[in-house]
Parts: structure tokens; C-alpha cells; sequence
């Protein structure tokens, strides 16, 4: 008889989450208090008053989703803010047991006249590096053995973005406000990779990799060819939002074209009905594109409560499409999104996982290490294996422990 994943298991095991927004995965408490001080208007100034009008258990669609995140962005709009809302999201990860983490967030969202990007990305950097040193110097990593926490930074680009905000842009581009709005959009996103390389190259900010976020419909990813381009010849790792709210074909241009090495949700990888007139064979073609990102390890960033959210029609946690990924083998490792608007843990995530797909800790234990694997860890190539190898030798030793 298998033995049972409890919930102990499941904290205790070392875990990661790459695909973790950081203006969506404040803490409420901290929200209320930060709004407080800085004077931003909240609909509500309780907690409950807030899960109640906007961070809902369930939401009608992706729009509803996110409009939380106005309220968000509006207390991160200083380098203290920044600097407390990523120390607070590193020790609630490591307190439950996550031990490396990829914050993901849009610079250009909290800059503004006395705040620069370096400034913005500085701050952030200094809240994850105190948790990271306090972390290391406890007893948990120096007597216990267990492994220390380690964090990277991903910068996001826009899809799309409000009309003040392509103004701003505009201006900073260089470029005529009366330009088509998508090449505003492609501009803007050069101009954010150039300063995300800039940051890491000339101040050693631990700038892992750059994202691209933001509606799919009407937006392609290969608008950013460019931008792209520029990531990879500068060796700054590459991921895309692709398949959260569109079909395969926003999964392969992001691949095809962006040369995204990890795919940001992917729910819609199986959802032929999706694909366009241009695809004459649907099915085939989703078979094709799984076969190829399985071939290639193309890592799939699975955000189960945050899709079920977004996308009301899914239903049940067992209609997620990560049990098409289990069962053709992918790589796909389990993300929370947004730990405040979706409600919700590496640990809650891996839970839902565990029995709407009745994974063996075998399967458990390969989707944490794909984690770890396909991360866009901060140091050389021979430093992560080896923290890597010092991750997979305490897994072993906590499913041993717990499954005899």
C-alpha cells in the first residue's frame, strides 16, 4: 500500500516557486497598515472587509482578478514599502518550508520622480537578502542541516498597459505618442531589458531572468522579438506568460520566437478549440507542441488555484490540464501566482495536486526537483548543482523519514 502525502510531509519537503508576483502576494495585514501610513484609500480598512470586496476566494473572470492588484501597487510606491513586502514574502515562503524563490514584478509600475529602476530593484533585493542571511544564520540551516534559502529576481514586461502609463513610455522610448500603441508596447519592454541587464551586470543584483505579462488576445509575444533577442545574447533567462487566458498558439510564438526557456502558466496547452483558422489539424498540432516541450524539458510554471480563478469554466481542481502534464511527463512544476489574491501556499498548491491527481511521492518528488532544476539560480553552473544535490539528498532524507 502507497503511503500517504500528509500535509507534514508536505511542508517539510524543500520546495520552490518561480512564478510568484510580488504585488499580488503582499500580506493583508500589511496592506492595511502600509495604506494606513501612506494615505491610499482602501474599499475597507479590516481584512475581512477587504476578502470580502476584493480578495475573493472566487472571481468571475481574469478582470475581476486583478483588480486587486490597483490597491497593491498603490502602497509599494516607496523603497521602504518595497524593501518590507519582499522581506515579509521571503520568511512566508522559508516559513513553510520553500527554499528557493523567484520574485517576479514590474519595475516601471513603482517608479515615478525621486524613485528610480535601479532604486526599485535595490529595494527589493535588500528585503530578500536580510531574510536570506537571517535564514542562514539560524539553527535550522547551521544544526539541523536543513538546506538555506536562495532567491532570484524576474522582470516583467507588459503585453499592454493603460494609456497614462504608454504616455510615460512613450516619452521614455524616445518615440511619438502617436506611434501604433503596440510599438509603444515593444519599445518599452527593450528599454526595460536594457535596464534589467544594466542592473545586473553593473550593480550585481541577483536579476535572474524577464518575463512578459499581460493579455495575450490581440498582443503577441513576438512583438517583443526584439527585446528577446537582447535577453539571450546577454544570457538573461527567459520566460513568458503564454496559454493563461489564450490557446497553444501564444505557447509556441512564445517559444518559437521569444526562445522562452519556461513557459508561465501554459494552462491552455491542451486546449485545442482554442487554436486559430490557421491551424488545420487542432489535435495535432497540441500533440506536436507537447511532444516538443517535453522533448526540450520546457519548464511549465502550473498555477492551479490561480487558473481555476481566472478561468471559472475549468470547475474542479481535477480538470486542471496539470494531469495532461503529469501524464505525458513534462516538466511543470507547481507556482502560486499571487499568494494574497489566489489565497493560498506552495503548500496549499502541492496539496490540491497531490489528491485531484492521486500523485506517488515518487511524482511528488520529481515535480519539487524540477523546481529546483529548471530554475534561473544566481550563480554558476556548478553552484547550483550543488545546491541542487544538497536539495535532492534532504528530500530523500524527509520522504525516508516520513514514508519509511
Amino acid at each position: 500500500m502507497r503511503p500517504p502525502i500528509t500535509d507534514d510531509l508536505i511542508r517539510a519537503l524543500p520546495k520552490t516557486d518561480l512564478h510568484l508576483h510580488l504585488d499580488g502576494s503582499l500580506r493583508l495585514s500589511s496592506l492595511v497598515e502600509m495604506a494606513r501610513e501612506r494615505g491610499v484609500t482602501l474599499p475597507s480598512t479590516t481584512e475581512e472587509g477587504l476578502n470580502e470586496l476584493v480578495f475573493k476566494e472566487r472571481y468571475a473572470d481574469l478582470g475581476e482578478y486583478l483588480h486587486g492588484f490597483a490597491y497593491t501597487c498603490a502602497v509599494l510606491q516607496d523603497t521602504e514599502a518595497l524593501e518590507r513586502a519582499s522581506y515579509e514574502l521571503a520568511w512566508d515562503n522559508i516559513d513553510e518550508g520553500v527554499r528557493y524563490i523567484e520574485v517576479r514584478f514590474a519595475p516601471q509600475l513603482h517608479m515615478h520622480p525621486g524613485t528610480t529602476f535601479d532604486e526599485v530593484l535595490m529595494a527589493v533585493d535588500r528585503g530578500l537578502a536580510r531574510a536570506r542571511a537571517e535564514h542562514e544564520a539560524s539553527e535550522a540551516v547551521l544544526q539541523r542541516g536543513e538546506p538555506p534559502f536562495r532567491y532570484g529576481i524576474i522582470v516583467c514586461a507588459m503585453r499592454k498597459f493603460t494609456a497614462g502609463f504608454s504616455t510615460w513610455y512613450a516619452q521614455l522610448c524616445g518615440v511619438l505618442q502617436h506611434a501604433p500603441s503596440r510599438q509603444v508596447y515593444s519599445m518599452a519592454s527593450l528599454e526595460l531589458a536594457r535596464a534589467a541587464i544594466h542592473c545586473r551586470d553593473s550593480l550585481g543584483l541577483p536579476i535572474v531572468g524577464f518575463d512578459l505579462a499581460g493579455q495575450e488576445d490581440g498582443y503577441p509575444g513576438h512583438d517583443h522579438l526584439a527585446t528577446y533577442q537582447l535577453c539571450a545574447r546577454s544570457f538573461l533567462m527567459r520566460t513568458v506568460h503564454a496559454g493563461e487566458a489564450y490557446g497553444p498558439e501564444s505557447i509556441f510564438d512564445a517559444i518559437a520566437h521569444l526562445q522562452a526557456e519556461r513557459i508561465g502558466h501554459g494552462y491552455h496547452l491542451f486546449s485545442p478549440g482554442l487554436c486559430g483558422p490557421d491551424v488545420a489539424d487542432p489535435q495535432g498540432y497540441v500533440d506536436d507542441l507537447a511532444e516538443y516541450i517535453a522533448d526540450r524539458r520546457i519548464t511549465i510554471e502550473v498555477c492551479i488555484t490561480s487558473n481555476l480563478q481566472t478561468n471559472p469554466a475549468i470547475g474542479s481542481v481535477e480538470n486542471h490540464a496539470f494531469r495532461q502534464m503529469l501524464e505525458r511527463k513534462l516538466s511543470a512544476t507547481i507556482c502560486t501566482d499571487n499568494r494574497l489574491v489566489s489565497h493560498t501556499t506552495v503548500s496549499q498548491e502541492l496539496r490540491l495536486a497531490v489528491d485531484a491527481f492521486a500523485m506517488s511521492p515518487g511524482s511528488l518528488r520529481q515535480t519539487l526537483i524540477h523546481g529546483f532544476k529548471r530554475s534561473f539560480f544566481p550563480g554558476s553552473y556548478l553552484e547550483k548543482r550543488a545546491y541542487v544535490r544538497q536539495i535532492i539528498d534532504y528530500t530523500d532524507r524527509v520522504m525516508a523519514a516520513h514514508t519509511g
